[in-house]
């Protein structure tokens, strides 16, 4: 035996369909795909999510800037202006802010940001400091605590 012997197996070899040649074929004139119509045309396929020239659903959505965050953190944010009203040495929290009024919603746990000029030193402990919100908050004579 040589390699130029080897033939595949009897019967497991078949031949390929052509259809649309020919009414006794089979498969002749319209070759299975129907008469008439979009789907009937030589190169028919259309692209992945094509809805026959209606407004396709990934165009309709509103648009998300890149990808939504799977674990995204939402936090209370609070300027540090807002915290320039309160007395000296006083503890911030969350619930002390609350109890003062200057915020209404509790969005999560507390995060200060640094927009704004602070003069009053203050211990405030939140969740989340901005580098800017530490440096203005240190920089008064204040303290900031990272809360776990």
């Amino acid at each position: 035996m040589r390699l130029n012997d080897v033939r595949p197996q009897k019967g497991s070899k078949k031949r390929r369909r052509r259809v649309g040649r020919g009414i006794s074929a089979g498969q002749g004139a319209s070759a299975g795909l129907g008469m008439r119509g979009q789907k009937s045309r030589s190169g028919s396929s259309t692209r992945p999510g094509f809805e026959g020239g209606q407004q396709p659903l990934y165009r309709r959505v509103p648009k998300l800037k890149g990808f939504p965050l799977v674990n995204r953190k939402n936090y209370t944010t609070i300027n540090v202006e807002k915290l320039a009203s309160l007395p000296a040495d006083t503890e911030v929290t969350l619930t002390s802010l609350k109890q003062a009024g200057i915020i209404t919603a509790d969005r999560g746990p507390l995060k200060i940001l640094g927009d704004g000029e602070l003069n009053v030193p203050l211990k405030v402990q939140a969740a989340a400091f901005t580098v800017t919100a530490r440096s203005k908050i240190e920089a008064a004579g204040g303290s900031c605590e990272v809360l776990a």
